[in-house]
């Protein structure tokens, strides 16, 4: 999502404007817009202490969206994931496979399609025996059982503080980089080692929750909203689950 800047532009070159006729002959003090006033008052902190109220606000929200891109080892992750304290949900895409994610407290499901569950089988007799139970598997919420190696890794994408912890870092030496806006919402700039450690829009409406993120060495750009606003969670129905054991097939 590209920033919205006209509406600023605008404002600042009417009141440019406005001083320009008020002028007399004689230099006028004081009438440059301030781009903090009527804010939360977070532009005017050092960097720093803007990004520590960052992480406090969002810690301290009972809920938020992520969508965007995220690059982990070398693999691109298209998120779009809403989480709360206790639990998530959404969808996350890889190399063109889509997977559904739902956390209930500990109870943690996963539903995709057959070609996922599929993925990696081989041939013969072994491979249609995987091809069947895959089609089984499809379109199903699949209970990943706690001891499974997937368990964590899956976890890791509907947990709230886990998740933002390793998404809100910049790394290097921070600073404000100048007013913006988000999805209409004014914004202060921060960065990391001058944008190559990361850039974060921090919203001036409101609590400072962080808007857009652009991680670091073009890891991945993810934005936020809904902050605060709860949703429903719930374990899916007996007749939508498949309890599969105690781990999960390959994928």
């Amino acid at each position: 999502m590209t920033p919205i800047r006209h509406g600023r532009n605008r404002s600042a070159a009417l009141a440019s404007a406005t001083c320009a006729l008020l002028v007399t002959g004689t230099v006028l003090t004081g009438c440059a817009e301030d781009p903090n006033e009527g804010t939360n008052g977070v532009g005017r902190l050092p960097a720093a202490k803007i990004q520590a109220k960052t992480r406090a606000a969002a810690e301290s929200a009972g809920a938020v969206r992520v969508h965007g891109n995220v690059v982990s080892g070398g693999r691109t992750y298209a998120l779009d994931m809403r989480l709360k304290d206790d639990g998530g949900t959404g969808s996350v895409t890889t190399k063109g496979a889509t997977f559904r994610l739902l956390r209930v407290g500990e109870q943690l499901f996963v539903m995709a399609d057959a070609e996922f569950w599929s993925h990696g089988s081989g041939q013969g007799e072994s491979g249609a025996s995987d091809a069947a139970a895959a089609s089984k598997l499809s379109g199903k919420f699949v209970k990943v059982p706690q001891g499974d190696p997937s368990y964590r890794k899956f976890t890791g994408f509907t947990d709230k503080a886990v998740l933002l912890d390793g998404l809100l870092t910049l790394h290097g030496t921070l600073a404000t980089d100048g007013h913006d806006e988000q999805a209409g919402v004014r914004t202060i700039r921060v960065t990391g080692d001058k944008g190559s450690g990361g850039t974060l829009e921090v919203s001036l409406e409101g609590r400072p929750y962080p808007l857009r993120l652009e991680r670091a060495g073009g890891a991945g750009t993810l934005t936020f909203s809904a902050w605060g606003q709860d949703f429903a969670l719930k374990e899916p129905d007996k007749s939508e689950t498949v309890d599969y054991g105690k781990q999960l097939p390959a994928s």
